[in-house]
């Protein structure tokens, strides 16, 4: 394994989680220094309600701007087919449909069961399908809570296993399995990854969501790579914090995860100093909002060699 893809979901995941509402220009600057950084897909944002998430009401214009930046994918978090029907008018280039494996949390989250959230799943395709073949997003079912559920607790392997067969079944191009509560430990990504690969082939099963809020994230990003994953997700500065945890960061910080794996040998692309420094975009635009990360605190090793540099 030599490449690994990072997904930047800051503009998206870490925005929804805070109560600054950054400013269309500053999502603007944030984006377009991470891609000059070399970070080659970034979720923007996603198509709900403004009422219900103002600090995304502008998803539209940042999928705008995001398509004019070279050799970036724009990605974007869609809830549901009407949702997905504005992805698909704003030009994204890859969409992702949360299904909750806690029914319970599915029915808080986007208001649907299990089949409903299928039905929607088997409308997207539809969708998508009436489109011309090079115009088509991908099409990522994200299988939410996949590690357990701070309203249902555990979250039985075979249900995760069964909706993403469902999920494919319907159509989908891929499944993502998230840690949307940091409850994962690395053992039971390796099982999970294990379980999900031999339902649905290693080719539906490539990235990972994962969170920092118990301070595994990089151990479970290790665990997932040991399992072949070439594809996680991680948040500039860890920005978002965790509800579930007060003070405790969520997302994965991207400084750290670049680091870890450049340090490895693992290209990523990702010219570090410039990541580390696109943090002051963030500073400026929220600066009520806490940013987290070890690299940034710390610094770069001295005598500190880049994979992606080598």
């Amino acid at each position: 394994m030599s490449g690994i893809l990072i997904s930047e979901v800051g503009p998206r995941d870490g925005l929804q989680s805070v109560q600054s509402i950054m400013s269309l220009e500053a999502k603007k600057a944030w984006i377009a220094a991470e891609a000059a950084a070399g970070v080659t897909e970034i979720e923007v944002g996603s198509f709900v309600p403004a009422k219900l998430l103002p600090q995304l009401a502008d998803t539209a214009e940042v999928v705008a701007f995001a398509r004019t930046l070279p050799n970036l994918t724009v990605a974007v978090l869609v809830p549901n087919l009407k949702g997905a029907e504005a992805a698909v008018a704003a030009g994204a280039h890859k969409i992702t449909l949360p299904l909750s494996v806690s029914e319970t949390h599915s029915l808080k989250n986007v208001r649907r069961t299990h089949a409903q959230m299928l039905e929607e799943t088997r409308g997207i395709v539809a969708l998508l399908r009436s489109l011309p073949p090079e115009s088509r997003p991908k099409f990522e079912g994200g299988l939410s809570t996949a590690f357990g559920c701070t309203l249902e607790g555990v979250v039985p392997q075979s249900k995760v296993v069964e909706l993403a067969e469902a999920l494919m079944s319907a159509g989908c191009d891929e499944v993502g399995l998230s840690d949307t509560t940091g409850y994962a430990n690395p053992r039971q990504v390796r099982e999970l990854v294990r379980a999900v690969r031999a339902a649905v082939g290693e080719h539906a099963l490539s990235g990972l969501h994962l969170h920092n809020t118990r301070g595994l994230g990089l151990a479970n990003v290790m665990a997932g790579l040991e399992e072949g994953i070439t594809t996680f997700d991680s948040s500039l500065g860890g920005l978002g914090g965790c509800p579930f945890a007060p003070g405790a960061s969520g997302n994965i910080v991207t400084e750290d995860l670049v680091f870890m794996l450049e340090a490895m040998g693992l290209r990523t692309g990702i010219d570090l100093p410039k990541l580390l420094a696109v943090r002051d975009i963030l500073r400026q635009a929220v600066p009520s909002e806490s940013l987290y990360g070890f690299t940034p605190d710390a610094g770069l090793p001295l005598g500190f060699v880049a994979a992606s540099a080598a």
